[in-house]
């Protein structure tokens, strides 16, 4: 019998990118805000990410989730990450772990560690293995508060399976894009995600057996400045994209 997943966030783009490969591989239960406007998989749950109610009654049932939902907005406010990105993702784990889910996969970000590039450590700098190339053991270092929102929730997911045993993968999302990679800059195919691959990252996190992991969400790009050593070795990821095959796009 295929898993029971809950999908929060289910309508954005990394939602989405999901369900156009996964669509029959689970029994979804998506959650989003926003109604649905076309047919979708499974169930769909039209609540908020801060409805404790809503929430604690989408995860009874569940194997696993998939935690997307949030504000996406590089430049949000404390205001809106306080309550949607922070005070929603502890709602999250603490309703996954009083309903017994086995999996939460969190969708963090490379916002968390933006910061480590500064004017002395550009993005050209890791393009190849060095000790600059970051790989999921160093500490967050936010350039915004969303940033902020998404290193508290991957202190917020330790936190969870330290005290709790809750399995757990946090997902430093780059630059997801349908189709080509952005061609005119050095960082976005750096961080490039397709969609192909990022529907086969988040399987291999709900099939794959971990504790607490953090690792990135990026394709196999020639120019890379994040590690996927880690999600090779943890999760099984095998991405088969490459933005380098599209340098001659633009």
């Amino acid at each position: 019998m295929a898993q029971s997943v809950l999908l929060t966030g289910a309508g954005g783009r990394v939602g989405r990118a999901i369900l156009s490969r996964l669509a029959d591989a689970y029994e979804w239960r998506l959650l989003d805000r926003d109604p649905p406007t076309g047919e979708e998989p499974g169930e769909f749950v039209v609540a908020d990410v801060t409805d404790e109610a809503a929430i604690r009654e989408a995860v009874e049932g569940i194997d696993a989730v998939i935690h997307l939902a949030g504000d996406p907005r590089k430049t949000a406010p404390w205001e809106s990450v306080l309550p949607n990105n922070i005070d929603g993702t502890r709602m999250v784990f603490e309703a996954a772990v009083d309903a017994g889910v086995e999996k939460v996969a969190f969708a963090s970000s490379n916002h968390a560690v933006g910061a480590y590039e500064t004017d002395e450590r550009t993005p050209e700098m890791y393009r190849t293995d060095s000790e600059f190339r970051l790989d999921g053991t160093e500490l967050p270092r936010p350039g915004n508060l969303y940033g902020v929102s998404k290193a508290a929730g991957e202190l917020l997911g330790r936190y969870y399976h330290d005290e709790y045993g809750l399995s757990v993968v946090c997902v430093r999302i780059g630059n997801l894009t349908k189709g080509r990679p952005p061609v005119d800059y050095e960082r976005g195919q750096a961080m490039w995600l397709s969609h192909r691959d990022c529907a086969h990252l988040f399987e291999r996190c709900l099939e794959a057996e971990y504790g607490y992991e953090i690792v990135y969400g990026i394709s196999d790009n020639d120019r890379k400045y994040y590690s996927i050593g880690r999600a090779r070795e943890v999760l099984g990821y095998e991405p088969r994209d490459n933005s380098a095959e599209h340098a001659d796009d633009g």
